[in-house]
């Protein structure tokens, strides 16, 4: 009976983590308007790096926007465009993709 136990233990362990290596990243790109420096960008995606799920970013100050891929898992746009916020850079989203 303990081994059976352990190996449902085992299999349960083993599915929850494929479940979760197999999540699609999605990307989002937000307006910064107050991006008004070349500067900017980079504390922006100082940021963003922090909230946890994100695993890229970059930044366009001539267009004032920026794009994040996340695990949205792990985190949503709502906890991202508040990291923004919390930076001083209020964000809106315009677009979300897969």
């Amino acid at each position: 009976m303990k081994n059976l136990i352990a190996t449902l233990g085992i299999a349960i362990t083993l599915a929850g983590s494929s479940l979760a290596a197999s999540a699609v990243p999605k990307t989002v790109t937000l307006s910064v308007p107050s991006m008004d420096c070349p500067v900017c960008p980079i504390t922006v995606k100082k940021a963003l790096t922090q909230v946890s799920g994100v695993s890229q970013t970059s930044g366009n100050f001539g267009k004032r926007e920026a794009v994040v891929t996340f695990d949205d898992a792990k985190t949503n746009v709502g906890a991202i465009t508040e990291s923004t916020k919390n930076a001083g850079y209020p964000s809106t989203v315009m677009g979300v993709a897969n």
